[in-house]
């Protein structure tokens, strides 16, 4: 046996390095160290180590207080490990290797699961539905019958003190551990284990003091600012399709079905309706401005769909019928007509928007409005002093358009300008560094779906659903294990879904679309993925439900599980939904048709895996609202920092920018669980009653984007918001509005502005997408030269 050095460390790390905080990758296997051979203080120098392989040796149990943020693989095969209570230290590891320890038992295996959180990989071998069950679901059913034997035989003791807590805790363990029951002989000794724990904790959350200043401040903020009783709203005149109107709300005068060739269109995704279970075939002529009516599909798909192979389609580039001279092809990927050979861009023009723009009939009824509604001019300096602080500092960019695209035409006809195109989002760098950025974006509308290289504007992949109608996709990173030994590997995957409430699961780097599940009945208007665990899907769907979904991970062969983990009760159709940067794992905003709520969505800390709103989020606008006027729907949110959130409502032409921690440290209202939020600026935004114009940021650049009914991007930057907020009355102006690029239709003239429904950016704004209601990709480029 050597003994562990400095010197040897960097010798046997990869890639070579002269300092032990560069290291990532460490081979300390069959050097027959025990584990009082590993120095904790040494091994804590390496902050940077991702992968340690310890197999072959004697460890009977890791060093305790091993600080090792970075560890992301473990290699403990071959060795003579009892306690793994050790592994706690290590808790970021995502696959373990613990072969050949004969020690080891299916209680131990138990207790890794729920010791190592993020513990996907165990063995080779995907584990993170078992895991995910013992952590929440086993770990729930204990903590049940831990609180049944408290309130059967114990209270607290009066007074209070040390002494009689520590002898009431050893007393109330030893009677839990005895009496409760769970699970097989087996994991008896898991049971015990898991039960301790759980019972120290349920007694601590008994003793523990209530943050009452917290209380009394939030109090304070809560009487300076307005919080409204959201009334039911009533359908008026101009809610009928003949009106321009948010449809999605149900409606019971609708009939059963369009009239034919009605060239009324109404913007918005329309109201859900209920078809006949056999519809005629048809092209729909109605050219409806939002997601079109659900209807009954047939069983099998129309002829010319993707050729199944054991149920998993590959993905396919498929050309849109380029015109003569049109499409190079490159490594047998065609590139994509674009809308014309000859695109005449507008030149981009600085914003100076009407300080009180003007609206279409019902303008004149929504008032401007100061950031400071609705806030006292204490509270208002405070919030302007918070902005400053946590507004970030780059320049402005500049951006030109560079790639105008038609890849979602039905049937790939390039005279297609009605298919809607919903969502996009570019796909996340794996390198954690985020060096280079993302080049490549993933895009949803109509039958398909694309993923496109920004700079070439060649689409590298294309996946058809023959029936389909696809509202809503997400990015993520799950791991593949690949069997033989071998260590599992990141992948990006893409999940879309629309009107069928089918979730497309796909990786498109292998050209497969492994597989797919049911997540409603109704059609999927959203879906997000927890970024910290990607794993963790949300769906939400047009039966007014979100559910939060374990998709695990994947094999070599793409066998994959899929478990239910929640399901949250919304009052309206989802259209947004935010997870705060710092707790993904505890909150949850959704923008919904009906207003902004907010959802405990932390596991294991209640029985009921159903839950409803902690709270609604209200908005100073609201007290402006009147029989014409309705300012809930909230159709625009994004998370610009780790505490400011943008929203906005489409009738209201302001986009507001509030404080997520200051607003949910407020004691909501009682009677209606409301809290108003501390608004930070209010940023002017374009006149129209169009809805679903979503608004995106790009916090690493503090930008936020959002499109218009005319095509036009309206774009932030924060540095330059700081000397306009809280002037009284006064919007803070866009940083810059770029214009419509007016492409030219061959022999046809320019297309008009579009409603731009989505935009995306990656982190390092290199490029920016926004997708039309006319079958339209605009790309855009940021402009290096001066």
């Amino acid at each position: 046996m050597e003994k562990i050095t400095e010197k040897l460390l960097l010798e046997k790390c990869s890639p070579k390095t002269n300092k032990l905080e560069q290291i990532k990758t460490l081979n300390l296997s069959k050097m027959a160290l025990k584990h009082q051979d590993l120095s904790t203080k040494l091994l804590s120098r390496l902050q940077s180590l991702e992968r340690l392989d310890l197999s072959g040796n004697r460890l009977q149990e890791l060093p305790k207080n091993l600080k090792l943020p970075a560890l992301r693989y473990l290699d403990l095969s071959d060795n003579q490990m009892e306690d793994v209570t050790t592994l706690e230290s290590v808790c970021g590891v995502e696959e373990l290797k613990m072969e050949d320890n004969l020690y080891i038992t299916v209680s131990d295996n138990y207790k890794m699961m729920v010791l190592l959180p993020n513990l996907r990989i165990f063995n080779s071998k995907d584990v993170t539905t078992t895991a995910n069950h013992i952590r929440f679901v086993y770990s729930e059913n204990l903590r049940t019958r831990i609180v049944a034997v408290w309130e059967k035989s114990f209270s607290l003791p009066d007074p209070i003190t040390a002494e009689s807590m520590s002898a009431l805790e050893t007393k109330f363990v030893s009677v839990a551990r005895q009496q409760v029951k769970y699970g097989p002989n087996s994991v008896s000794d898991f049971t015990k284990w898991r039960v301790e724990i759980l019972a120290k904790e349920y007694l601590l959350s008994l003793t523990e003091p209530k943050d009452e200043a917290e209380g009394e401040e939030s109090n304070k903020t809560q009487e300076n600012c307005y919080v409204s009783t959201p009334t039911k709203r009533r359908q008026t005149d101009s809610e009928t399709e003949d009106n321009i109107t948010p449809g999605k709300r149900p409606c019971a005068d609708l009939p059963a079905s369009p009239a034919p060739g009605s060239a009324q269109k109404s913007r918005g995704r329309p109201r859900l309706q209920a078809l006949p279970a056999s519809p005629a075939h048809q092209d729909s002529a109605q050219k409806s401005r939002g997601r079109p009516r659900l209807q009954a599909l047939p069983a099998s798909p129309a002829p010319g769909g993707a050729q199944k192979s054991r149920g998993r389609p590959r993905l396919q580039a498929l050309p849109a019928s380029p015109a003569p001279g049109g499409a190079q092809k490159s490594r047998g990927r065609p590139r994509l007509q674009e809308l014309t050979q000859t695109v005449r861009m507008s030149p981009r023009k600085v914003a100076q928007p009407p300080s009180t723009p003007t609206r279409g009939q019902r303008g004149s009824k929504s008032p401007r409005r100061g950031s400071n509604v609705g806030q006292s001019e204490e509270d208002e300096e405070v919030c302007k002093k918070e902005f400053k602080a946590k507004a970030l500092h780059t320049e402005p960019v500049h951006l030109k358009p560079l790639h105008v695209l038609q890849c979602h035409s039905k049937q790939d006809n390039s005279e297609d300008f009605s298919t809607q195109l919903w969502a996009c989002a570019f796909q996340p760098v794996p390198d954690s560094t985020g060096a280079g950025g993302s080049r490549l974006v993933a895009t949803c509308g109509g039958d398909s779906l694309c993923v496109i290289d920004c700079e070439t504007g060649m689409v590298m992949k294309k996946y058809k659903v023959p029936g389909e109608e696809f509202f809503s996709l997400a990015w993520s990173t799950v791991l593949m294990s690949r069997g033989g030994g071998a260590s599992a590997q990141h992948c990006s995957i893409l999940a879309a879904g629309g009107k069928r409430g089918l979730v497309k699961l796909i990786h498109p780097r292998n050209n497969v679309a492994y597989g797919e599940f049911r997540a409603s009945r109704k059609a999927l208007s959203v879906l997000r993925f927890n970024h910290h665990q990607g794993n963790f899907l949300f769906t939400g769907s047009y039966d007014n439900k979100i559910v939060m979904w374990d998709i695990g991970g994947v094999d070599g062969q793409y066998n994959f599980k899929v478990n239910q983990l929640l399901m949250l009760e919304v009052s309206a159709t989802p259209l947004h939904i935010c997870l705060p940067p710092k707790s993904p794992n505890v909150h949850l905003l959704t923008a919904c048709e009906d207003g902004l709520h907010f959802y405990n969505t932390q596991l294991g800390t209640t029985n009921s895996s159903k839950r409803s709103k902690e709270m609604e989020v209200t908005f100073p606008i609201y007290k402006k609202e009147d029989k014409d006027n309705d300012y809930h729907t909230i159709d625009g949110l994004s998370f610009l920092t780790d505490d400011i959130v943008a929203s906005k409502n489409y009738m209201h032409g302001s986009i507001y920018l509030w404080s997520w921690s200051r607003t949910k440290a407020q004691r909501p209202d009682k009677k209606n669980n409301e809290v108003c939020a501390v608004v930070l600026a209010e940023l002017q935004w374009a006149s129209t009653e169009i809805p679903y114009l979503a608004l995106n940021t790009c916090p690493g650049q503090a930008y936020i984007v959002c499109g218009d009914d005319k095509g036009r991007l309206w774009t932030y930057h924060v540095t330059d918001l700081q000397k306009n907020t809280f002037q009284a009355g006064k919007p803070v102006l866009p940083t810059e509005v770029l214009e419509w690029p007016a492409p030219m239709r061959t022999g046809l003239g320019q297309v008009e502005g579009p409603s731009i429904n989505s935009v995306a950016m990656d982190p390092e704004l290199n490029f920016l997408v926004a997708l039309s209601d006319k079958n339209m990709v605009i790309v855009w480029k940021r402009d290096e030269s001066p």
